[in-house]
């Protein structure tokens, strides 16, 4: 799974607001300055002392404590605030952090008490465009589903002699785009492009595209509606599509993450020439994602374990914390259901083709053990374990925070290794 949401709510807040929106009082100024200071010191029980009698009940100590932990240790220090908008009694911040902007809301009662903190992703774009190299081409492509249509982006180097191999790539879980990006949680590390990119200067095409409801593509749907097997029939449209383009000479399936799960179920019965696995899960969703919710509150992990029983049963939770809106949001729970229904292990016998895993020895949501059940459920696959390389495919010290930095970072370039690995394995096929 992609890198923890680090939404930042505390309760619900116990107003009604007014539709005019005006200058804040000076009061939010004082309130939000002391926030930063003891936000930055560490001193979350500082900042519970600002709580309203109302939200101290809704956020115990304990629990806010817990979460502002989490918090800093994802974003890193509350480096500067610029007032946006105030719509009485709400507050709207710029608030950029180390790792992340985010937009603050803070809300104050009559008392100069707080009575709301929320804290959620900047609408701003995902990441600065990588340059493209004079020696790529690149052009829209758009595919019609019974839903609507997936939009993406074919790249060719410019110097092609015959036919050429063209390789798809599947993005990992969230609402990814073509570019490997994500608005919630924050990701602009343009991981995909520059995979498109360091391919086309192998002579390598590919073809790279947003998720359904994401970017450019489209579809009737809405999210409650939304099934895991949905991403497999898009992955199979696309795959159709390059199969009929006579430019190609062989299709190969790079998937990611959770797109690697996608790609085995969208290749047994297509003209598939080699399969990719880039930091594949090894494991089912549930207990992938069981597993990351240990580096959460012990609080959230007890609620999302509590969320996966109900579904286990056929029933939905409604009312779940908003820190897990990320991954288990009531409009996402069904479509949870329907992930955490497919084994990798499994579906992975059925991959006829040659295949090539690439396992990075620093993920830290896929660790090394998914890699090695992949390997160990297909014995002739190609293993490669590459040291230093993080969920996003470029380097990263073990570290947490500064690797976690590195999904942020577009200009850092991909593992050498990895783009070796796989240039060759393609070189390699029949």
């Amino acid at each position: 799974m992609s890198m923890k949401k680090v939404v930042f709510i505390f309760l619900t807040l116990f107003f009604t607001a007014s539709v005019f929106a005006q200058a804040a009082p000076a009061a939010y100024e004082v309130v939000l300055n002391k926030f930063v200071k003891f936000y930055n010191a560490g001193e979350a029980d500082s900042v519970f002392m600002m709580f309203s009698t109302e939200m101290k009940a809704a956020e115990p100590l304990d629990k806010f404590t817990s979460t502002t932990a989490q918090l800093k240790d994802q974003l890193g220090t509350l480096d500067q605030t610029s007032f946006a908008t105030y719509t009485q009694p709400i507050a709207a911040y710029r608030a950029k952090f180390k790792n992340g902007i985010f937009k603050l809301n803070l809300a104050l009662n009559n008392d100069g008490k707080i009575t709301g903190l929320f804290l959620k992703p900047q609408d701003e774009p995902a990441a600065a465009k990588t340059a493209v190299d004079p020696s790529v081409t690149e052009s829209p492509i758009a595919v019609k589903t019974l839903a609507g249509s997936i939009a993406g982006t074919l790249t060719m180097p410019n110097a092609v002699t015959g036919k050429i191999p063209v390789v798809l790539i599947i993005s990992g879980a969230g609402a990814t785009d073509r570019d490997g990006n994500c608005k919630n949680p924050v990701i602009t590390s343009n991981t995909y492009q520059l995979l498109a990119y360091a391919l086309a200067k192998a002579g390598i095409a590919s073809l790279r595209y947003d998720k359904r409801m994401v970017g450019q593509s489209v579809s009737a749907d809405k999210e409650s509606q939304m099934r895991f097997e949905d991403y497999v029939d898009d992955a199979t449209a696309l795959i159709s599509m390059l199969n009929d383009d006579g430019r190609f000479s062989k299709i190969i399936i790079a998937g990611h993450g959770q797109g690697a799960l996608v790609g085995m179920m969208s290749v047994p019965d297509e003209p598939i020439k080699g399969f990719i696995s880039l930091e594949g899960a090894g494991d089912p969703a549930d207990k992938v994602l069981t597993e990351q919710m240990k580096s959460q509150p012990s609080y959230l992990g007890d609620e999302f374990k509590s969320m996966l029983d109900t579904l286990r049963k056929g029933k939905m939770t409604d009312n779940i914390d908003p820190a897990l809106y990320y991954v288990a949001r009531p409009t996402i729970q069904m479509f949870l259901m329907s992930w955490c229904r497919y084994d990798p292990l499994r579906e992975i016998k059925k991959v006829k083709m040659p295949m090539l895993i690439i396992q990075g020895a620093n993920d830290l949501l896929y660790p090394v053990t998914q890699g090695v059940k992949l390997k160990s459920a297909k014995s002739n696959a190609t293993y490669s374990l590459i040291r230093g390389m993080n969920y996003v495919l470029k380097d990263a010290p073990a570290d947490r925070e500064p690797n976690i930095a590195t999904y942020q970072k577009p200009d850092l370039p991909l593992n050498k290794e990895m783009v070796t690995d796989v240039v060759d394995f393609i070189n390699g096929l029949k």
